[in-house]
């Protein structure tokens, strides 16, 4: 269901008259905007740092310290190995392994995967997740092209893990849906430039039916709550970029398909791609999707006998 917002900003008030409403609604937008202004100062101790990973847009590379319990981290760092990503039975995985204010990451979402997603999203269990170098002794994590792209990084992430209450049954709580979180995703990368502007997020928010003030929240909370399931944002960024380094993937974007690499846009050309190159087309992709899904479904016991 859309969200309607009505543009309380346009609205015109006698020089000298009061409204409530219009006062509350601007000290909130106020308050959130704080919010990520505080987010970015957060992100603000940039150091310079050797050229890890692979996206051509730019080559400036900076620190972000990420605010995380010291027993979060030992329990990243030192814990089990980070698992991938919990997929649903009989369904194909599907991840783009990308950095958020990425070129490349943008022409795969829109050259690859929407389009081919659009044709196969029930069949696939699709996941995104981001590419930054952790720090070993610290909470600090460095993004390629800045505190900027942690701060998108984080607000896909969080898009992703958002409860979402269907229509039709408004007491049950699932995970948000893909054609959610993926469209909010590309409308933001499709605007990379732009990320973490505040009106961008507001705008693909609305557009794809993501609570904005929860996103919000997500993001800008500062430590995680050991009695809350959901993790902060910044936590959601180090165990993906965790999972990442764990995997090897370095290049945004790196697209695997049933857990092994299937295509890479790198430089803004396609790479690395399956079926002899041909990887890189949405009909070969499709194909796969529809291969795999039917060879999981026939290999899926129809009955249980004890």
């Amino acid at each position: 269901m859309e969200k309607k917002t009505n543009n309380v900003d346009a609205a015109e008030t006698p020089e000298g008259s009061s409204s409530p409403g219009l006062a509350r609604r601007r000290i909130a937008r106020t308050v959130i905007g704080l919010s990520f202004l505080v987010l970015l100062l957060l992100l603000g101790a940039w150091s310079p740092m050797p050229a890890l990973f692979s996206c051509h847009q730019r080559t400036r590379h900076f620190h972000s310290g990420f605010f995380a319990s010291a027993e979060s981290d030992t329990q990243l760092l030192m814990g089990s190995p980070i698992e991938p990503p919990v997929r649903q039975e009989r369904r194909v995985p599907l991840e783009a392994h990308i950095m958020s204010k990425c070129p490349d990451a943008r022409d795969c979402l829109q050259k690859l995967v929407v389009p081919a997603m659009e044709q196969v999203n029930d069949m696939v269990d699709f996941d995104m997740s981001f590419i930054a170098n952790v720090h070993n002794r610290s909470s600090g994590i460095d993004c390629k092209h800045g505190p900027g792209e942690c701060v998108g990084d984080v607000l896909i992430l969080c898009a992703q893990s958002l409860p979402f209450h269907p229509d039709e049954d408004p007491d049950s709580t699932i995970r948000m849906p893909t054609i959610r979180s993926l469209g909010f995703a590309n409308c933001l990368i499709g605007s990379y430039e732009r990320i973490p502007d505040r009106t961008l997020v507001e705008d693909c928010a609305l557009k794809h039916g993501i609570d904005f003030e929860a996103l919000n929240e997500c993001a800008s909370r500062q430590e995680d709550d050991p009695d809350r399931p959901d993790l902060s944002g910044p936590a959601l960024l180090r165990k993906s970029a965790l999972y990442n380094e764990q995997l090897g993937v370095k290049t945004s974007c790196t697209l695997r398909l049933d857990e092994e690499v299937w295509c890479v846009r790198d430089g803004g050309v396609w790479k690395d791609c399956a079926k002899g190159g041909e990887g890189s087309k949405v009909e070969a992709l499709v194909d796969e999707v529809k291969k795999l899904a039917r060879e999981e479904s026939s290999a899926w016991p129809r009955s249980i006998v004890y």
